[in-house]
C-alpha cells in the first residue's frame, strides 16, 4: 500500500476518484487546516474513513531526526511538514506516492517513490 501525499489527495479530491492508501497524520492536517471550520469534522470523518492514518509514533519520529540531521548537514532545507511524511514512508517501508519533485532527491536517504530514479543531469 502506497503512502499518499498532500497533492495526491488534493487531486483525487478535485478529480473525485478514489485510490486505496495511507495518508499521514500530516496530510490529514495539510487538508483540514485549508477548509471553513463547518466542513472540518464531516471532511476528517471521510478521510479517515477512506485511508489508513498513520499517527506519529517513536519509530517515525526517530525516523525524522535523522533525516533533518543529515539534510541540514548536507545544507538542505525541506519543511517539517515533508520531511515528517516523508520519515512516516521511510519507517513503514512503503512507497510514497507524489507530484512533488524535491522528493527525488531522498531517494538516496531510503525514500521509496514510484518509477525509475530520475536523471540530475542538467541540474
Amino acid at each position: 500500500m502506497n503512502l499518499l501525499d498532500t497533492d495526491i489527495i488534493l487531486e483525487m479530491l478535485r478529480e473525485r476518484r478514489h485510490e486505496v492508501g495511507a495518508i499521514s497524520i500530516i496530510t490529514l492536517i495539510e487538508i483540514l487546516r485549508g477548509l471553513e471550520a463547518r466542513k472540518r469534522a464531516k471532511v476528517k470523518e471521510l478521510l479517515e474513513e477512506s485511508f489508513n492514518v498513520q499517527g506519529l509514533d517513536n519509530e517515525i519520529i526517530e525516523a525524522y531526526c535523522d533525516l533533518y540531521r543529515k539534510l541540514r548537514e548536507e545544507g538542505i532545507s525541506i519543511p517539517d511538514a515533508d520531511l515528517l511524511i516523508v520519515a512516516t514512508a521511510i519507517s513503514r517501508n512503503t512507497t510514497l506516492k507524489t507530484g512533488d519533485e524535491h522528493f527525488e532527491r531522498l531517494r538516496e536517504l531510503g525514500l521509496k517513490l514510484p518509477g525509475a530514479p530520475r536523471s540530475n543531469s542538467g541540474r
